[in-house]
């Protein structure tokens, strides 16, 4: 059977876009620069209605394992996308990039697969209208206990802790990895995710995690307290090992109570989108091969870089080159 470096669960959505002026926009109802959740019919409405589409597979912790796998890593991407069209384009896309998607779409599926209809401006504003789908449903039975059990690293997508089902397929992944001696870690993904559920998030991640890795209004909210440092504190109390992304104010990583605080190179954004998942890619590529925390943090930063040097959530630069002409490799 095989054995992964790298098993991420997340959303499976695919990314449409399309550009659209602002007539178009006004026409549909759509606002504009906004990310908006809309329902099925909405979505059809609005797919239906984009000229010249682009698909990409996308989702954040699907960013991240792609982002990974880029970079070398043996990964496998564990999420939930119905026998349509869609969905079948999602998990040929995934296996194209080397990701391996190990659940086949599932036929007859209680809701289509999930899309993001990305409308971009004349002036690079990107309009985002996301059908969540058949993704949310995910649940235990999507994910294989052989792969939970075969891998180094697991990284969990935090938006996916919403309904029941996820957290029930959340915490079995996170004992069979752990079994077989692998590593469980989340992306907080949203200050309102944590709102939502605090307390079970904060059980989960005292429990069942051996690493967390958030922005500074994600780990803030953990424990509602505008005081970064003392929300960090508090954070590291619970776990092994706290990863917290402070835009322009560099990384900071508590291991226990030892504390690395990483600059980075403040650029200007051509496109935000994937910039936390990047740095996530990297950051776990550097746990996967045993480098020290610091250099992880590194690899991290130089990652999203990358991705917000460009339109798209996913890298378009061999970060390889990228790292090796910074002495990392």
């Amino acid at each position: 059977m095989k054995t992964y470096q790298l098993v991420g669960i997340g959303n499976a959505v695919v990314d449409v876009i399309s550009h659209a002026d602002d007539a178009f926009l006004s026409r549909m109802g759509i606002e504009k620069g906004i990310m908006q959740l809309v329902e099925q019919d909405r979505s059809e409405a609005l797919y239906s209605a984009m000229s010249g589409r682009i698909q990409a597979p996308g989702g954040s912790v699907a960013n991240t394992i792609a982002g990974a796998g880029a970079l070398g890593l043996d990964c496998a991407f564990i999420g939930r996308v119905r026998d349509d069209e869609l969905g079948r384009f999602y998990a040929d896309a995934m296996n194209e990039d080397g990701v391996d998607f190990v659940n086949p779409p599932v036929a007859g599926g209680e809701l289509p697969t999930s899309r993001s209809m990305i409308f971009v401006s004349p002036d690079g504003e990107r309009s985002m209208n996301t059908y969540l789908g058949i993704s949310s449903e995910l649940g235990s039975d999507d994910v294989p206990g052989a792969v939970a059990g075969r891998t180094g690293l697991m990284f969990l997508e935090g938006y996916l802790f919403d309904k029941p089902r996820g957290k029930a397929a959340f915490l079995e992944a996170a004992r069979d990895c752990r079994r077989g001696g692998g590593k469980v870690g989340i992306a907080i993904s949203d200050p309102f995710c944590v709102d939502r559920h605090r307390t079970d998030f904060l059980s989960l991640i005292e429990h069942e995690m051996d690493f967390v890795i958030g922005n500074e209004a994600e780990i803030q909210a953990l424990f509602e307290n505008e005081h970064f440092n003392d929300a960090l504190m508090l954070t590291a109390a619970l776990c092994p090992l706290v990863v917290c992304t402070r835009s322009g104010d560099g990384v900071t990583v508590m291991e226990g109570t030892s504390r690395i605080d990483v600059p980075v190179k403040k650029v200007v954004p051509v496109d935000a989108t994937g910039a936390g998942d990047q740095f996530a890619a990297g950051f776990l590529y550097g746990m996967a091969t045993g480098r020290d925390l610091e250099t992880c943090a590194r690899i991290g930063t130089l990652c999203a870089a990358e991705v917000i040097s460009h339109v798209g959530p996913r890298p378009e630069t061999n970060m390889t080159e990228i790292l090796r002409g910074e002495g990392i490799l």
